[in-house]
């Protein structure tokens, strides 16, 4: 049902206003202390937010930091549901109670300032609106006082921010009090396990916000700079992103829990028919196994007909894309200092970009583009429009772009022409990844961003942003000093960096040891573990990223690869442990199929997985992929077997996981030939 009215009153300064989710699980509470803005959250009456200060202090204007008073309240309800493009989960309610707390200063200038507060029973999200005034028509923040003041030392799972590399680091899993400044989705437990993520949401125009511990338990919001110093520039978007608290019983829940996506706005994209969930294979993993090249020579990986051998697989296997990277000119130079190489129209000489692009779609297959700027992002803003309307011609319906480089290397110039260096996740970078968004939708294409900015939930209003990286990926398989992605990296994942959104992982992997090529690395998984990837972790855009030969060796794995969807009706996490281990079921969009997956870290484990998710009236076929009884992902990886058997809503299974490994289960409606061949 559409926003219902509740209340609107005028308030003194001293008064407190509160509301609560629709079934009074979580609470918002505002007062003002000594013409201090304080919040505070609780659940079902224990606090989880400490009373916190709001405020602002700024570069050009006098400070938004008080005295304040609160001048006016708005309360209201909101409850719909609404349908995804493609996702998880395929319909979502959108139900909450919100409160909108109006600020005035009580000395001059007398500004207004608003907070709003959106209540859910999964969780709390409130953002800022800067009402166009006097004195406030544009501006510079300094800083964000925003605190979040918690209720004791959590065990907390973070990526420290303000690093050379990103966000392309492991987790670490300390007490909160061990934190210094971190990345948001920042996941943590309390001893009443309790699980909570802060994250943002709708991040657009603004800076991206990580958390700085100042006290014990105290965080406090922290805007990346400018170059010069100044946080945020205000202008046309009168609005913050939301400060978001996901509040879950469980860690499953968590994932489970769509408040990001719930406070982004709707889909902006009039006609989403182009745009498909898809698996893609590609020309990357040989470059990354150092099989080949991405510059040009004898061991040139993006030749004409190499490309060919990609898309007569992927026509063969029923794969819907075909990634090549160093298809264009600039890979022969230092790259990776300086994308001023490149050209996004240009192909190499090895590499004929039309009839490859043809080729293709005369295979009913479409090349995906590739797009790396090596961070040379003004260089890439000048060639961009071309190069997607390129790729638009040429049937192109997906681009991978990327953004290599160190944390600062991001290039703009002032109108005085001096040179400036940016955060790859400052507002200047915000503002650029949603131009080529929004230019990318307009071309008709869809987006899988690598070295990016941290997913908030934007496509749910441009759907077409399908997919990120945005977190150590597969390739530190292939090269990482640790020698291959550790076995708890994966089993972290669902509770951390997926809680922000879809990751390319780019799953799949069936040679697991590549002693010919990287000798020193390897994958720490079973090849169970790695099916079941694609379903813990989750893209609409997922690669099978081995070799294609690799996959002629490993029919059966290969056969649950194809079958696997990438977009689903309903998700439900049926066990969890952070970094430990996972169980999730997935039922396919527009069919009856359910998929399980479930992972574990270094520790073999035994799961229970009650089959309470199946429809009552039917029989299913579990089509099961599972670690044998010798598995261990050290030693005996590939040691896997396949079975099936009759279950029902009523079936509890016991999965047996070895170390590093994992389980996947496709359970199908029986036909009475199954029935007859099973019992």
């Amino acid at each position: 049902m559409p926003a219902t009215a509740l209340a609107s009153d005028d308030s003194p300064e001293d008064e407190r206003h509160s509301t609560a989710s629709p079934e009074s699980i979580n609470q918002v509470h505002v007062e003002v202390q000594d013409g201090v803005p304080m919040y505070q959250i609780t659940r079902l009456g224990e606090p989880v937010v400490e009373p916190s200060p709001l405020g602002f202090l700024l570069e050009d204007a006098p400070d938004l930091d008080g005295p304040f008073a609160i001048t006016e309240v708005e309360t209201s309800t909101f409850d719909e549901t609404w349908e995804q493009v493609w996702g998880e989960k395929q319909f979502i309610r959108n139900h909450y109670n919100e409160m909108r707390i109006h600020l005035t200063e009580q000395e001059d200038p007398e500004r207004d300032l608003v907070v709003t507060f959106r209540v859910y029973d999964d969780g709390v999200g409130f953002r800022y609106e800067f009402p166009e005034q006097e004195g406030l028509e544009e501006f510079r923040i300094a800083d964000e006082l925003t605190e979040f003041r918690l209720t004791g030392d959590h065990a907390s799972w973070y990526i420290d921010a303000y690093q050379w590399n990103r966000f392309e680091y492991y987790f670490e899993n300390t007490p909160l009090s061990e934190a210094d400044t971190v990345h948001t989705p920042l996941t943590m437990r309390t001893e009443d396990d309790l699980y909570i993520s802060m994250h943002e949401a709708a991040l657009v125009d603004f800076s991206t916000m990580t958390l700085e511990r100042t006290g014990e338990n105290t965080l406090k919001s922290n805007l990346m700079p400018w170059s010069e110093g100044d946080r945020v520039r205000v202008t046309d978007t009168r609005v913050s992103p939301w400060r978001t608290f996901q509040l879950a019983d469980t860690p499953g829940d968590l994932i489970t829990s769509y408040l990001i996506l719930n406070l982004n706005e709707p889909n902006k994209l009039e006609d989403t028919s182009w745009i498909k969930p898809a698996k893609y294979n590609g020309i990357w993993w040989e470059m990354h196994l150092d099989k080949s090249t991405w510059n040009r020579g004898e061991r040139l990986g993006a030749t004409t007909e190499n490309a060919k051998r990609y898309i007569d697989f992927a026509a063969e296997h029923g794969l819907d894309h075909v990634l090549v990277e160093g298809w264009n000119e600039g890979w022969d130079e230092a790259w990776y200092e300086s994308g001023v190489v490149f050209s996004f129209t240009e192909s190499i000489p090895e590499f004929d970009l039309e009839e490859v692009a043809q080729y293709a779609l005369d295979n009913d297959v479409r090349l995906m583009g590739h797009h790396e700027t090596s961070a040379s992002v003004l260089h890439y803003e000048d060639q961009m429009h071309d190069a997607f309307a390129l790729y638009e011609d040429l049937g192109v319906r997906a681009v991978k772009t990327g953004y290599v480089g160190h944390g600062t290397e991001i290039v703009r110039y002032d109108e005085d022409g001096n040179e400036h260096n940016e955060w790859h996740h400052g507002q200047f970078m915000v503002n650029h990844h949603l131009d080529v968004i929004e230019l990318a939708a307009e071309h008709q294409i869809a987006l899988n961003v690598h070295e990016g900015v941290k997913s908030t939930g934007l496509r749910r209003t441009y759907p077409n942003m399908m997919t990120s990286e945005v977190a150590k990926g597969r390739e530190y398989d292939a090269w990482g000093d640790a020698g291959g992605n550790p076995p708890d990296h994966t089993a972290t994942l669902p509770f951390t960096r997926n809680l922000a959104g879809p990751f390319d992982f780019t799953p799949g992997m069936v040679d697991l040891h590549f002693d010919e090529y990287r000798p020193d690395n390897r994958i720490k998984s079973t090849l169970a573990k790695e099916l079941a990837l694609y379903i813990t972790i989750f893209s609409p855009l997922h690669m099978v990223a081995d070799l294609p030969e690799n996959y002629e060796e490993q029919p059966e794995a290969f056969q649950f690869i194809k079958d696997v969807p990438t977009d689903w009706y309903d998700t439900k996490v049926l066990n969890a442990s952070i970094g430990n281990y996972i169980t999730m079921v997935r039922k396919e969009r527009g069919g009856d199929d359910w998929y399980l997956g479930s992972i574990t870290d270094e520790n073999g484990r035994v799961l229970s997985a009650p089959l309470h998710f199946l429809d009552a009236d039917t029989r299913y076929v579990a089509e099961i992929y599972r670690d044998g009884t010798d598995a261990h992902w050290d030693h005996t990886p590939y040691d896997m077997v396949t079975e099936e058997r009759l279950v029902d809503h009523t079936t509890e299974l016991t999965l047996r996981l070895a170390a590093s490994g994992g389980q996947v289960i496709r359970f199908r409606p029986a036909t009475d030939e199954d029935i007859e061949r099973l019992e």
